[in-house]
């Protein structure tokens, strides 16, 4: 019985494994990238700007000593996500673990934003997750093994007024990790999210002192706070580690309590 519960394995060692993460110059996606990074992972950097990840990939590199490398890339481009796997091969010949964490948000009364603005996050937080998922699928395949980790958002989960375009976006991001985890499990990869709450992340910074922020998104969190970035990390490392394997189209909040009232 006793070697029944022995793990046999450090369980969230990332030694060895290799990560896109998309979003990664910047906010959670950097965290995230900080956490696998920290447990011994091999990084791919994916953003917009080349400049922003080369120099978040140079820090990476110093502070853990793992191997990170950048790559400039929209992820709304079905080309340009299917070049970045190609980048990934090359650099590390395979594919572990992929965070989808890019995405945007714009904020407005419906009859103030445009259709167009409704679009943009669209096409990048929902368009961008899938065809980033779409690109390493055939590579995970190939292994019989990997980890999709979705960024959501509690705003998946719950409403929040003048966010028709953000909650949309990320309610679809919740329920297209939930039909991609059941075509994928019998290829051994698990696909889960990352339902973050309030983050102070550059995204949020425009509105961290307005009054939306204190009596609404603020006073929805048990905690009464905003999220560190660190407490993000905990969160990827484990649905990329071994420790998640029996994970499956899980939904993990880390929203400081909102979701639980």
């Amino acid at each position: 019985m006793v070697q029944d519960v022995l793990p046999g394995i450090r369980q969230f060692d990332l030694t060895g494994k290799t990560a896109i993460v998309t979003g990664g110059s910047k906010g959670l996606g950097l965290a995230m990238a900080a956490g696998l990074a920290s447990a011994g992972a091999d990084i791919l950097l994916v953003n917009r700007s080349a400049v922003d990840g080369e120099r978040s990939a140079a820090e990476l590199c110093i502070s853990f000593g793992t191997r990170v490398i950048s790559f400039a890339a929209d992820i709304t481009s079905q080309e340009q996500t299917e070049a970045m796997v190609r980048f990934a091969l090359d650099g590390f010949g395979k594919i572990d673990i992929l965070i989808n964490s890019a995405g945007i948000n714009i904020r407005g009364p419906i009859d103030e934003i445009s259709a167009s603005d409704f679009k943009q996050v669209m096409d990048v937080n929902v368009n961008g997750t899938w065809l980033a998922s779409r690109a390493v699928t055939p590579v995970m395949k190939s292994q019989r093994s990997g980890r999709i980790i979705n960024v959501a958002s509690t705003l998946g989960l719950v409403g929040l007024a003048n966010r028709t375009p953000y909650t949309a976006s990320k309610g679809a991001v919740v329920q297209m990790t939930r039909a991609l985890a059941l075509e994928l499990a019998p290829y051994n990869i698990m696909v889960n999210a990352i339902c973050p709450g309030p983050f102070l992340t550059e995204m949020n910074i425009p509105i961290a002192e307005s009054d939306d922020a204190r009596n609404i998104i603020l006073g929805a969190t048990a905690l009464q706070r905003w999220g560190h970035l660190k407490e993000i990390q905990g969160a990827a490392i484990f649905l990329a580690s071994e420790a998640a394997s029996y994970m499956v189209g899980s939904i993990l909040a880390v929203d400081g309590g909102w979701t639980a009232r």
